[in-house]
């Protein structure tokens, strides 16, 4: 079973048909239609979901990254322990013929714990200060994983092949000059959007790729590239000094290749 982005559906589909060997024994199937989805996503969304299935939610048994079958309302619910914004959460994937009652059973206990319905918005705040990644504004096709800061998910000394292992093993070779990174605004007045010029030095470096205000953070907060093709792209973040260029007016900003919100993780992994 593959999740991926709405918005990449239809190319991700078309990625996996055409890379599986004609003698893998192995079709793909677009179930899309078969399922609805269901994020419950914040610090009371396990005590939430136990309140409701008699499976075992705790951390020793879902830890983060795991997926179950779990009895929810009048259903057999797909769980799977993951985040988008930065918080313990839990994607439900359901039948779509039984996605109305879920939906009502957790709405309906939710009140006791004070849930809350959130919008594409409060989402894209939520993921920005936490760093995570957006496919199409923060990164695209021609961007590796070393440089958009995602070099722990590929395994390269891994014995078995994959389509780019050795392209990205001679890139990790060389010097990175462009890296994705996060920026908070010093001025919480200002807001960021997208494609704002960064400067450093009285130099412009960058971009913003994509941005937001950060409500836990009280301050606007951005991915952005950073180019360094005559040094250390890595050096050249953490010396700071950076600005933002917004309406003609430069901000100052901090610059981390960690997030500014919760950077070990550890609120997700509770």
């Amino acid at each position: 079973m593959v999740v991926t982005a709405a918005a990449t559906q239809t190319r991700d589909f078309a990625w996996a048909r055409a890379n599986t060997p004609v003698d893998a024994r192995a079709t793909w199937t677009d179930v899309t239609s078969a399922y609805a989805t269901l994020s419950v996503m914040g610090p009371r969304a396990r005590d939430l979901l136990q309140s409701l299935t008699p499976n075992d939610l705790s951390n020793a048994a879902m830890p983060f990254g795991s997926s179950e079958i779990i009895e929810l309302g009048y259903a057999l619910v797909r769980a799977t322990r993951i985040t988008y914004v930065g918080e313990l959460g839990y994607e439900l994937y359901i039948s779509t013929e039984f996605a109305r009652g879920v939906y009502d059973v957790i709405v309906e206990a939710g009140q006791a714990f004070g849930m809350r319905h959130a919008g594409y918005h409060a989402l894209d705040a939520l993921r920005l200060e936490k760093g995570y990644r957006h496919w199409g504004h923060d990164i695209g096709p021609e961007d590796t994983p070393l440089e958009s800061g995602l070099g722990f998910a590929v395994k390269l000394g891994k014995a078995i092949d994959f389509i780019g292992r050795d392209a990205l093993r001679a890139r990790k070779a060389k010097p990175i000059t462009r890296r994705l990174a996060s920026f908070l605004l010093k001025d919480g007045s200002h807001m960021l959007y997208r494609d704002e010029p960064v400067w450093q030095d009285g130099r412009r470096v960058g971009r913003i790729a994509s941005g937001g205000f950060g409500h836990t953070l009280g301050a606007s907060v951005g991915l952005g590239w950073i180019d360094s093709p005559d040094g250390d792209v890595v050096a050249r973040i953490e010396a700071g000094g950076f600005e933002i260029e917004i309406a003609g007016e430069r901000i100052a900003t901090a610059a981390s290749l960690a997030p500014f919100y919760d950077p070990k993780s550890t609120r997700i992994r509770v």
